[in-house]
């Protein structure tokens, strides 16, 4: 596999796998199904980035590989990068956020 299928494919990853876990997408569409989830165990599960992007990895894992290995390891590959930009993007907003205010007087 090549390195720019791979960017897109990790790029489409994040996009999709944060607009289960963290937004509300179009027309509520996203928050509903979260909420008929409920508390549960499906709940849970939408509520955690990285185990959504898990599945949102699998199946884009498994058109992209070759053969069983190369499939297992795309899978595993694009649900780490899509966590490595999660990390990347939050990184910089809780800087922001943890930092004092400090006034000398």
């Amino acid at each position: 596999m090549s390195a720019f299928p791979f960017i897109l494919l990790a790029l489409a990853t994040w996009r999709i796998t944060h607009l289960f876990s963290k937004e509300d997408g179009p027309f509520d569409v996203i928050y509903l199904v979260r909420k008929k989830a409920g508390a549960g165990f499906f709940g849970s599960l939408l509520d955690c980035f990285y185990c959504v992007s898990v599945w949102v990895a699998f199946p884009f894992g498994l058109w992209q590989g070759n053969n069983w290995w190369q499939k297992l390891l795309c899978w595993c590959a694009l649900s780490g990068a899509a966590c490595l930009l999660e990390q990347a993007t939050t990184i910089s907003k809780n800087n922001k956020e943890k930092t004092p205010d400090y006034k000398e007087d």
